[in-house]
């Protein structure tokens, strides 16, 4: 008898594709790196991911092509023919404005062909590049999760036009990401809530890159701030809060020159929008150092009491792979779990995630 197979229920879907798998862990010189999330219940509003440049994206593939841009962008358009691409299409547009001149067409095809000429030229570093991307949605459960799975889908296709514009990743991907979020004035939002519900979509992002020299640059969103353990002095270091530059969560908060900030509710606004000046950067300088990103299902990162207890847990194991680092830490969570349950304290457990950047050369 053919056994029928049976549909996932929705917890299921969801859990399954938020949760990345070990061949997606980015290979870079003389960086290890793992993660791992384990929700409160059945599913959760966690979510990390490997950004494998060189697994995801055709990188190669990409530099032809925005070679091949660069030398079409300067050639003239035929007389009768359709206009190839985008710049035929604006020069087309600017022969129709009351003051062109001849000479502009040529001065806007060398300025768009230069910019593929950048886009090529950056794209290599994705080579040796990886992407860390964590999020926290409010609360935990399936709508938590459906926030989390948002954030997520809503980040892959922005990123998918800043690689073809830029060949990186720039602030405006952000700043994107973050008007997503952000509770609609004139519309239903992805949920159907209200201002009177005052209930909203809610996420943390930490997004960073890491890179072969230890460097990760990172933009942080109401996450709470990487911790670094050094393996010259065995402690944790005191970071320089000014270069912590973090916002508010996603969607809360709303720059004050964004053209539709009054279409959007915002607990305040921004001077200004995001910018490369807002992108913090911590650098694992030693061999042996390593980065600690968490959820606040972990540690919030205000208790000293904790941070204490994970130092000593780094120090135990800093001889250790990044997957062994992370799994004691995921353990030591684990361990605060039970001691809530035994004083009743279930309502405080959340989803947990740990993600280590070990320096190994």
């Amino acid at each position: 008898m053919t056994k029928k197979s049976t549909a996932p229920t929705i917890d299921q879907y969801l859990r399954q594709r938020l949760t990345p798998v070990d061949d997606a862990i980015p290979q870079i010189p003389g960086i290890e790196m793992f993660g791992n999330s384990i929700p409160a219940g059945t599913v959760g509003g966690d979510l990390f991911e490997y950004i494998n440049f060189q697994q995801r994206y055709d990188i190669g593939a990409r530099i032809k092509r925005a070679e091949r841009l660069a030398q079409e962008y300067l050639e003239p358009l035929p007389p009768g023919v359709p206009a190839r691409n985008c710049v035929d299409d604006h020069v087309e547009w600017l022969k129709t404005i009351p003051d062109y001149r001849p000479e502009m067409e040529a001065e806007y095809r060398f300025a768009k062909s230069s910019e593929q000429l950048r886009v090529a030229e950056d794209l290599p570093d994705l080579y040796s590049t990886a992407g860390i991307l964590i999020v926290d949605a409010q609360g935990h459960g399936i709508i938590s999760a459906k926030i989390a799975s948002t954030v997520h889908d809503t980040f892959h296709a922005l990123l998918l036009d800043e690689l073809d514009r830029f060949g990186k990743t720039t602030p405006d991907l952000f700043e994107s990401l973050n008007l997503r979020l952000a509770l609609s004035a004139t519309a239903r939002n992805a949920l159907g809530m209200t201002e009177k519900e005052h209930s909203r979509e809610v996420a943390t992002l930490l997004y960073g890159e890491v890179h072969p020299s230890g460097s990760f640059r990172f933009a942080n969103f109401g996450h709470p701030p990487p911790l670094v353990f050094s393996a010259a002095s065995s402690r944790l270091l005191k970071l320089d809060d000014e270069q912590m530059v973090q916002f508010l969560a996603l969607g809360l908060q709303l720059p004050a020159d964004h053209p539709d900030r009054r279409k959007y509710f915002s607990l305040n606004l921004r001077k200004r929008q995001f910018s490369s000046s807002d992108v913090a950067e911590i650098t694992l300088i030693n061999p042996g150092d390593i980065l600690l990103l968490y959820t606040d299902g972990v540690y919030d990162g205000s208790d000293d009491e904790q941070r204490q207890r994970l130092e000593s847990i780094l120090r135990k194991h800093d001889h250790d792979s990044a997957r062994d680092i992370c799994n004691a830490v995921m353990d030591y969570a684990i361990e605060q779990d039970k001691r809530l349950r035994q004083h009743g304290d279930e309502a405080l457990i959340d989803d947990k995630t740990v993600f280590i950047v070990k320096r190994t050369e």
